[in-house]
């Protein structure tokens, strides 16, 4: 059995490029807890204000419940739920989950493949995070499941999966002359830029293009900021700041807030700005709440 053709073909609710990372988020859970402990199970009373953290950061802007993967990852064979009443999930219901003693652990199949070939974790890992985040995330989405994998695992997609343009980042970085689209940071080391990246608007993962009317040059800092719904670009080609983002200090205010409101720097003319359409999907399915009004002065 293909284990990674079979995790890059999870059923997933979509509709205009709407995200809905609940089954890829739950698999990373359930594969740093085997991991941790291979013959362990996930009672749902025990991890639900776990995965319900995952999804408020790392899910789309609106809420939602950690019930609706426990229960339909089953359907895709990869995932299995007991109760106290025997196997089967009793259905999506946040009552009924923790009231039957809902356990759910990683099917038999997949269970036995993970332990004859120990690196097929970090392959599926991989995948998971390759399909459905940006790389900026990926780390410290590792963290949060509590994923320890090996920094030299390659993940092999199937070949119908559209491979990445390599000169992505010299198209973005040279339309925005090598400067953060948001603060105009422009750091080097010799003729070295360094702390500046190529930020896709729409995320790859959910068909945004490699391509400069998708993309931003961003400082580290701000292309964080922005994959997490902090920070978004609106109409006019202006920053947007989450009313959601609080920060007190004069780092927080003269990094973050007072950016709201200000014209993009960049890009250069004769280069193709952020095109509407792949910024309307980047307020609709990652920017957080409403935005602060723009900074005075």
């Amino acid at each position: 059995m293909d284990w990674l053709e079979r995790i890059a073909k999870l059923r997933q609710w979509s509709r205009n490029g709407t995200r809905a990372p609940h089954k890829p988020l739950l698999l990373l859970y359930a594969l740093g807890r085997f991991q941790e402990d291979p013959d362990g199970d996930l009672r749902y009373s025990a991890v639900e204000q776990d995965l319900q953290r995952l999804l408020t950061e790392y899910g789309p802007p609106h809420r939602t419940t950690p019930a609706y993967p426990f229960h339909h990852l089953v359907g895709d064979g990869v995932w299995e739920v007991r109760t106290d009443r025997g196997p089967g999930s009793p259905g999506t219901g946040v009552r009924d989950l923790r009231e039957t003693g809902a356990t759910g652990r990683l099917a038999p199949e997949l269970r036995s493949a993970l332990r004859r070939d120990p690196d097929l974790l970090g392959r599926v890992a991989r995948s998971l995070l390759d399909l459905h985040f940006p790389p900026s995330l990926h780390g410290e989405l590792c963290e949060a499941v509590g994923l320890e994998l090996d920094p030299v695992v390659t993940t092999v997609l199937p070949a119908a999966r559209r491979q990445r343009d390599g000169r992505m980042r010299e198209l973005v970085l040279t339309a925005y002359e090598y400067r953060c689209a948001f603060c105009g940071y422009d750091g080097r080391i010799g003729a070295v830029p360094v702390g500046l990246e190529a930020a896709h608007v729409r995320w790859w993962a959910f068909g945004g293009p490699d391509e400069a009317e998708n993309g931003l040059c961003l400082c580290s800092l701000h292309h964080k900021l922005f994959d997490k719904g902090v920070l978004g670009v609106g109409d006019g080609h202006r920053v947007l700041v989450s009313q959601h983002f609080v920060g007190h200090s004069p780092a927080a205010r003269e990094h973050v807030i007072a950016l709201a409101g200000r014209p993009l720097v960049g890009p250069q003319p004769g280069a193709r700005p952020v095109a509407a359409a792949h910024r309307d999907w980047h307020l609709r399915e990652v920017f957080r709440g409403e935005p602060r009004p723009a900074a005075a002065g």
